[in-house]
């Protein structure tokens, strides 16, 4: 987790205004990829950190499923990522912040989650660890209470 938070802060800063989301995927022990969130940069609204990260992994490995790996996010993925997750196989998702710690513009349904997605895959061999270095990496984001302007939420 660590690596993916300073991946993020060293790509995308420490402004919340700038979604610096970080993502790595490891394998047996090695970095097969790393990815922060380039929404805006690449007008892409796909272009999440996670998915990043998987894309540059496919790149580096030949591959497009990565079983074994554990993917890193600095906040709790939406649905989009977890589905590219399970789609690639990955066998674990790590992340830091969760819904609770950050405004709720980071995620698209007030009543779905990271979870459902994986209870609805019928997956058994993907494991969910959350909040690991979630203080550190919620300070990356706008707060619960936060007023965040209209015009900055994506999930308006």
């Amino acid at each position: 987790m660590r690596m993916a938070l300073e991946h993020a802060v060293a790509e995308k800063g420490t402004d919340p205004a700038q979604t610096p989301i970080g993502a790595v995927i490891v394998r047996d022990g090695v970095l097969l990829a790393r990815g922060v969130n380039l929404t805006e940069e690449h007008h892409d609204p796909t272009a999440h950190a996670e998915v990043v990260a998987m894309r540059a992994a496919g790149e580096a490995t030949g591959e497009m499923r990565f079983e074994g790996a554990t993917l890193y996010t600095t906040l709790q993925p939406c649905g989009m990522c977890t589905m590219a997750s399970i789609w690639a196989g990955i066998s674990r998702i790590v992340y830091g912040a969760g819904r609770d710690d950050v405004h709720e513009m980071y995620f698209e349904d007030r009543h779905l989650s990271t979870l459902d997605f994986v209870a609805d895959a019928w997956k058994d061999d993907l494991t969910l660890v959350g909040g690991v270095l979630a203080r550190e990496c919620a300070q990356l984001y706008f707060g619960p209470h936060d007023a965040v302007p209209e015009e900055m939420q994506g999930n308006d």
